[in-house]
């Protein structure tokens, strides 16, 4: 459905009204290009995504301490000593300037058997960190989407009150006309012309303020899109309501939206963070295997070349037996931060179900005040071309076409503020129920 008001204005007269030069070049901007703009650009889904990516990095197995690792090691030592030495045969040694040679190299590979599944724990618990980046990312999205939104109709709801104005004003320059018209003959008085010229006055500076305001709107807009404020925008877009909503719908998405998730992996990130801590007190085994080689040759001495090489094999196992009580109070802080994380969890689903339900209030309540404020609207615009017609023809005073102007406007702004606000109240329960942007 389509609630909007429509006029036909002269062209030069809407431009003059939204500030914008003909001279001057133009971007049109629809909903869908300014909503792309701003997922583009938006700093914080930028990280969001970097966030992202540094979790699925970290997501691997190795990370978490699963897979073997494999350590070569190289020493070689060169020397230049003295020797002086007696062996028990009665052979004896006694030089300067001997050189000798210490060679070592190994590769070491450790595989790690048993650690009371801390290994399973840490992997699982990245996979959430994962899923929580993941989630987090789609909220600044559901975010921006209605920030975009938001701002979007806020520039087309101001737009909407300059076409009332406008109407209203060519009603008042006619006015005027036909008063200096009359005065021209005789047949209208001083007051009368300087009411009407004061009427005209006023609603011009009116839609001077409404331009301004404007701008202001169309500002707000290019820092979502977090584009140049200098960047000179149109916007030709009518507040089209979505009355296909229903609570139930509405209700079942609730807990599907992804600052819901997010929290949800939370606390399975800090579930998972107790069986690391408790997995602690628990003792380790690993298997180390490998080869060594070692070479130690002399130029004088007992033993002139000794080189010994081979695979070794290998388990180590250690035993965690007290550590002043750090692991058991490590086990009770992961247990508080669970709790906490639960909580704000449940915080959360309140906040947005509190939210959703004040939000379909003002929809629904709001969608029948459009109706009997459209029917309204009609008879305002019928009541001031009367007016306008009895005027003509001396029936109607100027006092009597000024109310019907007022009661025109007025309800012109009435029934836009109430789009504006089912609108609030649409985007607000699509963005609970994680239905922007489909």
């Amino acid at each position: 459905m389509r609630i909007f008001l429509k006029y036909t204005v002269p062209l030069a007269c809407c431009l003059l009204v939204t500030g914008i030069r003909t001279s001057v070049a133009q971007q049109q901007i629809t909903l869908s290009q300014a909503i792309e703009t701003a997922l583009k650009n938006n700093l914080d889904i930028q990280i969001s995504k970097n966030t992202l990516n540094a979790s699925t990095i970290n997501n691997y197995i190795g990370v978490a301490g699963g897979l073997p690792t494999v350590t070569g090691t190289f020493n070689t030592n060169e020397q230049v000593t003295g020797l002086n030495q007696e062996l028990s045969n009665g052979t004896s040694t006694n030089r300067t300037g001997v050189v000798s040679n210490n060679t070592n190299m190994s590769v070491t590979a450790t595989m790690m058997l048993y650690n009371g599944g801390r290994v399973m724990a840490t992997q699982k618990r990245l996979e959430e960190l994962q899923k929580l980046s993941q989630e987090q990312l789609n909220t600044s999205v559901q975010n921006v989407i209605a920030d975009v939104m938001l701002k979007y109709f806020a520039v087309v709801q101001q737009q909407n009150f300059v076409t009332t104005l406008l109407q209203s004003i060519e009603v008042s320059k006619q006015k005027l006309s036909l008063i200096e018209a009359r005065k021209s003959v005789g047949l209208s008085n001083e007051a009368e012309f300087l009411q009407a010229s004061l009427d005209l006055n006023a609603q011009t500076q009116a839609l001077q303020t409404q331009k301004i305001v404007i701008e202001q709107s169309k500002a707000d807009l290019l820092r979502s899109l977090v584009l140049n404020p200098k960047t000179v925008i149109t916007i030709t877009d009518t507040i089209e309501l979505d009355k296909s909503l229903q609570w139930e719908s509405i209700e079942t998405n609730i807990k599907k939206h992804p600052s819901i998730l997010s929290a949800e992996a939370q606390v399975n990130v800090n579930l998972l963070l107790e069986r690391e801590a408790n997995a602690r007190r628990y003792p380790t085994v690993n298997l180390n295997t490998g080869y060594n080689y070692g070479r130690n040759q002399s130029g004088a001495g007992f033993t002139l070349l000794n080189q010994t090489y081979g695979p070794f094999l290998g388990i180590n196992a250690s035993i965690p037996i007290y550590a002043g009580t750090v692991n058991t109070r490590q086990v009770q802080v992961a247990k508080i931060n669970t709790e906490t994380a639960r909580l704000q969890k449940e915080v959360i689903i309140q906040n947005f179900e509190n939210t959703a339900a004040k939000s379909w209030e003002a929809y629904s309540n709001t969608l029948q005040l459009i109706e009997a404020e459209k029917q309204n609207y009609e008879l305002a615009d019928r009541l001031l071309k009367l007016m306008n017609q009895r005027f003509q023809l001396g029936q109607a005073t100027i006092i009597d076409v000024k109310q019907a102007q007022q009661s025109f406007e007025n309800s012109g702004y009435r029934l836009n503020n109430l789009s504006y606000t089912a609108k609030i109240a649409e985007i607000t329960l699509k963005q609970i129920a994680s239905q922007l942007g489909k």
